[in-house]
């Protein structure tokens, strides 16, 4: 029997994680530093003081693709526990980090890992998989919607919420020339749902 010749390989290998939907999500583990617990406590404080700076806000809406993370010091400030969930291909999600603000902070938090190389380095991603292990079980509660999906739907509420606080919006409602579309199901729904 002959080898079939020919056969494409992926551009990336398969990466860790487990799906739902359009989620993936991303855990890792590492060994923190002898020493390094305290250190490692003080700049996950200065991140999470960091997550109220605008400018963190922005970087995480720059990447478009997180839908939350968590870091976990645990076993006597031995280990170390970074997890989220994203959207996309893993690799565009690695690479999103190095190029905000976040990638830094991930820089310095990740340094009191053992043999962390830096967000920038060519090996970070092997690093990245070596140290991360998917999950049992993983479930979205919105599996279907991307980042960019619920801020576009936030939005979309946000501007019907204004209409629907302005006079002329009343007015229409009460106009008998709109009863036909006020009538409607579909109509009658969108104000249940807005009205919840």
């Amino acid at each position: 029997m002959t080898a079939t010749t020919g056969a494409t390989q992926p551009a990336h290998p398969e990466r860790p994680g487990r799906s739902d939907g359009v989620c993936t999500e991303f855990t890792v583990f590492t060994k923190i530093k002898p020493g390094h617990g305290d250190a490692l406590r003080e700049d996950l404080a200065t991140l999470a003081d960091a997550a109220d700076d605008e400018r963190v806000h922005a970087a995480v809406r720059q990447i478009g693709t997180l839908h939350d993370a968590r870091h976990v010091i645990f076993d006597n400030d031995t280990r170390f526990m970074f997890a989220s969930v994203f959207d996309g291909s893993w690799d565009a999600y690695i690479d999103d980090f190095a190029k905000t603000v976040v990638g830094a902070r991930f820089d310095k938090v990740f340094s009191h890992s053992e043999g962390f190389p830096g967000i920038k380095d060519p090996g970070v991603k092997d690093w990245f998989v070596a140290h991360q292990a998917p999950a049992g079980v993983f479930v979205s509660a919105y599996p279907d919607l991307t980042v960019q999906q619920i801020y576009k739907d936030h939005r979309v509420d946000d501007a019907f919420q204004e209409v629907l606080d302005t006079p002329q919006f009343r007015a229409a409602l009460d106009n008998p020339a709109n009863a036909e579309l006020v009538d409607t199901p579909a109509f009658q729904k969108l104000m249940e749902e807005a009205s919840a």
